[in-house]
């Protein structure tokens, strides 16, 4: 079976029901430093040496979201940057959010 990250996410249509705990757990139990908050969406944040650093991680988490056509919150400040995911359409998550999360975690690190 293919790790997260090398699966695609898959475009929400809406009107499906978020997953429930019982899905969540096996799901997040496949990511690292992911917090899942009130099982509506992962959090996760990272530290950076400077400004520049953590402005490129952002460019290339956007990248990523792009390619997937899944978008996260993304807040930059000087040397951190927090993501949030969760599928917009239905107000809760979904496996892609899990999906984009793993490929997050995949991207190079100074």
């Amino acid at each position: 079976m293919p790790g997260l990250s090398a699966k695609s996410c898959i475009p929400c249509q809406g009107g499906m029901p978020p997953l429930q705990i019982e899905q969540i757990v096996p799901l997040q139990n496949q990511l690292h430093g992911w917090e899942v908050i009130d099982h509506h969406h992962l959090h996760k944040s990272y530290s950076f040496p400077d400004f520049i650093t953590a402005l490129a991680f952002v460019n290339s988490v956007g990248d990523i979201a792009e390619d997937e056509g899944h978008h996260p919150d993304i807040h930059l400040t000087w040397g951190k940057v927090g993501i949030q995911i969760y599928t917009h359409k239905i107000n809760g998550l979904t496996e892609s959010d899990f999906i984009l999360a793993a490929k997050i975690d995949e991207l190079p690190r100074p």
